[in-house]
C-alpha cells in the first residue's frame, strides 16, 4: 500500500489498438490507429478522465515481433513524439516512456526526457531499462553486451543523466529583461563525469520543470533489476500472476531500496492487469474469442504442456474430462498454470479456458467491472502492489469501459482518488523531491 493510502493506476499504451492481436479488426476501431497521434491523444484523454496517474509507453526497437501479414507491430512509432503530442492536449496525467540505456547515449536521453518534462509542466517519467535482444542490437549494428556490461552501463547512465538534469541550478534562470541578466552563470556548470561505459562534460542547458526533473521507472524482475531499481527508481513495472509472487517481488524491490539507504516507501510496485470489461463473463469470453482468432489455437499446444495432459483439438469446445482433471499437474516452470487449472475445474471448455487469458503476459479479468475492482482490491490490500498498469483488450472502447465501470467502484471503496491532488507526476506518485543525483546512493 502506498504512503498516500490510495492505489496508483497507469495505462499501458502500445500500438494504439489494444493488447489483443485482433484488436485492429474489431468493429468501431479505426484501422489506421497505428499511425495516428490524434488517436493516442484521445486514448490518453480517456485515461485522464478516469484520473489515472500515468500512461506508460513501452518501446522495443528490435524485430517486428508479430506476424506483420495479419497483425500490427506492438509498439508506438516513436515514444517521445507520441508523448509530446499527448503533452499538448492533456493537463494532469503522467507521461512515461521507455528509453534503453544500452544503445542510447546518456546526453540524448537526458535532453529528450527533460525537454518533455518542461513541455508537460512536470509530468515526465523515464522507464530506464537495458536491451537484451540480439534483434535490437542488430538494428544498431552491434551485438548484445554481457549482462554485467549492460547493467554496468545502466548504473552509470542513470547516474550521469540525473547529474545532467541537475547541472542547471534550480535558481539559475533569471530571465530579467530589465537588468539584462538571463541566468546565473556560476550555477550552470559542467559535470565532467567519465565512467567505464559512458561519460559527459555537460552541462545540460535545460532548467528545472515544475517537478524538478523526470521520475525514474524500471521494468524487470531479475536480481540485476532489483539493484538498478533499488538504487534509482521510484516506480517498478512488474509482471506477477499470484498475490504471493507479487508480494515477494514488491518486497524484493523495497529491500533493495533500503539497502541503498532509501526509504522503502519511495519505490512503488505496479502490477499488470489485462482487462475485457463486459456485462457478464460469457460476453467477455466471446469477445476474447473473437479477438484471439487463430492465435488461441496457437496457444492450444502450450496449454497441454502447462497442465501436463493430452488434449484433442476436435474437443476444443468441450470441458476437460474427470480423468484429465485428475491427471493434470501444475507446471514447475510457469506460474500461470495454477490459474489455468482453477479455470478448468470450473467446467469451462478448452476454448473458454484459453479465452480466460491463462497464457497471457499478465493476469486477465474478463467480465463485469466489479470483478476487476475485486481483483485490484484483493492484491492491493494484501500488500502485493501499490497499483496497477491496465492493458485493455481494445483501446477504442476498453479504456472508457474501465473508466466508467471500474474506477467508480474503486473510488466508492475508498481505494482510488476522485480528483488529481497535483499537476505533476511526482505529486501523483507521492515520491520525494529530487533534483540532480540522490546523494544517499551515489
Amino acid at each position: 500500500m502506498n504512503a498516500a493510502g490510495k492505489m496508483l493506476i497507469g495505462l499501458h499504451l502500445g500500438n494504439g489498438y489494444g493488447s489483443q492481436s485482433g484488436a485492429w479488426r474489431m468493429p468501431g476501431v479505426d484501422s489506421e490507429s497505428y499511425t495516428s497521434f490524434d488517436i493516442r491523444v484521445k486514448q490518453a484523454q480517456a485515461a485522464e478522465r478516469g484520473k489515472f496517474q500515468f500512461i506508460f509507453l513501452p518501446d522495443g526497437p528490435g524485430a517486428i515481433m508479430t506476424d506483420i501479414e495479419t497483425e500490427s507491430p506492438v509498439f508506438n512509432l516513436d515514444v517521445m513524439m507520441t508523448l509530446a503530442a499527448v503533452a499538448r492536449e492533456t493537463q494532469y496525467i503522467g507521461l512515461v516512456a521507455t528509453g534503453s540505456t544500452t544503445f542510447n547515449e546518456p546526453f540524448n536521453l537526458a535532453r529528450q526526457f527533460k525537454a518533455l518534462d518542461i513541455m508537460s509542466h512536470g509530468r515526465a517519467g523515464w522507464n530506464a531499462i537495458t536491451s537484451s535482444g540480439e534483434d535490437v542490437a542488430a538494428n544498431y549494428g552491434k551485438r548484445i553486451p554481457s549482462s554485467q556490461d549492460r547493467y554496468g552501463r545502466a548504473h552509470e547512465a542513470v547516474q550521469l543523466i540525473q547529474s545532467l538534469w541537475g547541472s542547471w541550478g534550480k535558481d539559475a534562470w533569471i530571465h530579467d529583461q530589465k537588468s539584462g541578466q538571463f541566468a546565473k552563470k556560476d550555477q550552470i556548470l559542467p559535470i565532467n563525469l567519465q565512467g567505464k561505459y559512458v561519460g559527459s562534460r555537460g552541462p545540460l542547458y535545460i532548467p528545472p520543470s515544475e517537478q524538478g526533473q523526470p521520475i525514474i521507472f524500471h521494468a524487470g524482475g531479475s536480481p540485476n533489476a532489483h539493484q538498478l531499481a533499488g538504487r534509482f527508481a521510484n516506480v517498478v513495472i512488474g509482471a506477477a500472476f499470484t498475490i504471493e509472487d507479487a508480494r515477494a517481488q514488491r518486497n524484493a524491490f523495497r529491500a533493495a531500496a533500503k539497502s541503498y539507504g532509501r526509504d522503502p516507501d519511495e519505490i512503488k510496485y505496479i502490477a499488470g492487469l489485462m482487462t475485457t470489461i463486459a456485462k457478464d463473463r460469457r460476453t467477455a469470453l466471446d469477445r476474447r474469442i473473437q479477438l484471439g482468432g487463430s492465435s488461441l489455437m496457437q496457444k492450444f499446444d502450450y496449454l497441454q504442456k502447462m497442465l501436463g495432459i493430452s488434449l484433442d483439438p476436435s474437443l476444443i469446445n468441450e470441458p476437460l474430462s474427470e480423468v484429465q482433471l485428475e491427471t493434470a499437474r501444475l507446471s514447475r516452470y510457469d506460474p500461470r498454470s495454477s490459474n489455468a487449472l482453477k479455470i478448468a475445474r470450473q467446467g469451462w471448455s478448452v476454448l473458454d479456458i484459453l479465452a480466460h487469458g491463462v497464457i497471457d503476459y499478465h493476469p486477465v479479468v474478463a467480465g463485469p467491472g466489479v470483478e476487476a475492482a475485486d481483483h485490484m482490491q484483493a492484491w492491493y490490500e494484501a500488500g502485493a502492489a501499490d497499483g496497477f498498469w491496465i492493458s485493455p483488450d481494445v483501446n477504442s472502447d476498453g479504456i472508457d469501459a474501465f473508466v466508467d465501470q471500474v474506477v467508480p467502484l474503486l473510488q466508492e471503496r475508498g481505494l482510488f482518488h476522485k480528483e488529481y491532488e497535483s499537476k505533476t507526476l511526482r505529486g501523483h506518485l507521492g515520491v520525494p523531491d529530487q533534483y540532480g543525483i540522490d546523494h544517499r546512493v551515489v
